[in-house]
């Protein structure tokens, strides 16, 4: 699903802006407190990105509390505490806040592609309508002339599993399973899927597929973080934002856009944009 998403900046064409990234679980394995969540916020509200980008699991179906049954709350309302947090943290900054849910979602729907979250948080009143979006999984941001693929599904960990043969001298792991996503220009090129992954192929054909490599793909993983060039593509994974008792990583982009909207050359952010994974 193609969404476009306005920035603080009102120029369409060529200002640089800062994208935040984070990928769930946003609370350590022993605890519903979310705290790292809450570290994000206050790194957010000293860094003001134009763009803030959090994809899901928000309320994670792996989490202990939740697999033995030990939460007291509806499993709603859990959620809906960590976006009124998210969307009061950011009230006072011109901040576009993108939600992006899971599959791992345990409140939400267990397809994919996967519809938008809805809230019971009354967003308009805190005015931050303009500023607040519920996306699809998967789903292509246009920001400033620049694209943004992202889902929050663990397509890499999917695809090195079912690896078999690797061609000679590709030693780079990481780069190869992205590979074959912007080969097949596809968000999940998997078939069959992985067990846990129910497929919707009617929906998939319409959402799943990307007619072009965007400028930045963000493909949250189990694997290993990083940032590399793959096939003039920028491609992130921010890594988890908590993993297991400890905080884990998140991700900066800076991106200068190329003057020429018309520009669709490997190079049209590359040699202006800067990716950083960082630890909360």
């Amino acid at each position: 699903m193609e969404t476009a998403v306005k920035p603080a900046s009102e120029d369409m064409t060529s200002e640089p802006f800062l994208v935040s990234v984070a990928a769930g679980p946003f609370t350590t394995s022993d605890s519903l407190l979310y705290e790292p969540l809450a570290d994000l916020m206050k790194t957010v509200q000293n860094d003001k990105p134009d763009l803030l980008i959090l994809l899901g699991p928000f309320v994670d179906s792996k989490h202990d509390q939740i697999i033995n049954g030990d939460l007291e709350e509806p499993f709603e309302d859990l959620f809906d505490r960590q976006v009124q947090q998210i969307v009061k943290a950011t009230e006072q900054l011109t901040t576009t806040v993108v939600f992006v849910p899971s599959h791992r979602d345990v409140h939400h729907h267990f397809v994919y592609p996967q519809p938008p979250f809805t809230t019971k948080i009354n967003i308009p009143e805190f005015s931050a309508t303009e500023r607040i979006h519920f996306v699809s999984d998967p789903c292509t941001l246009l920001v400033n002339n620049v694209t943004i693929g992202l889902t929050s599904m663990d397509i890499l960990l999917h695809l090195g599993s079912e690896e078999t043969v690797c061609p000679p001298g590709s030693s780079d792991r990481l780069g190869r399973l992205v590979k074959h996503i912007l080969h097949q220009h596809s968000y999940y090129p998997l078939h069959p899927p992985v067990e846990d992954v129910n497929l919707d192929y009617e929906q998939f054909e319409k959402h799943a597929l990307l007619p072009y490599n965007p400028d930045i793909l963000i493909l949250p993983s189990d694997l290993r973080y990083f940032a590399k060039d793959s096939l003039g593509c920028l491609c992130v994974n921010p890594g988890r934002l908590a993993k297991g008792l400890v905080g884990g990583t998140y991700a900066k982009v800076w991106v200068k856009p190329s003057t020429d909207h018309l520009d669709k050359s490997s190079s049209h952010i590359l040699p202006r944009s800067l990716a950083q994974v960082i630890r909360i």
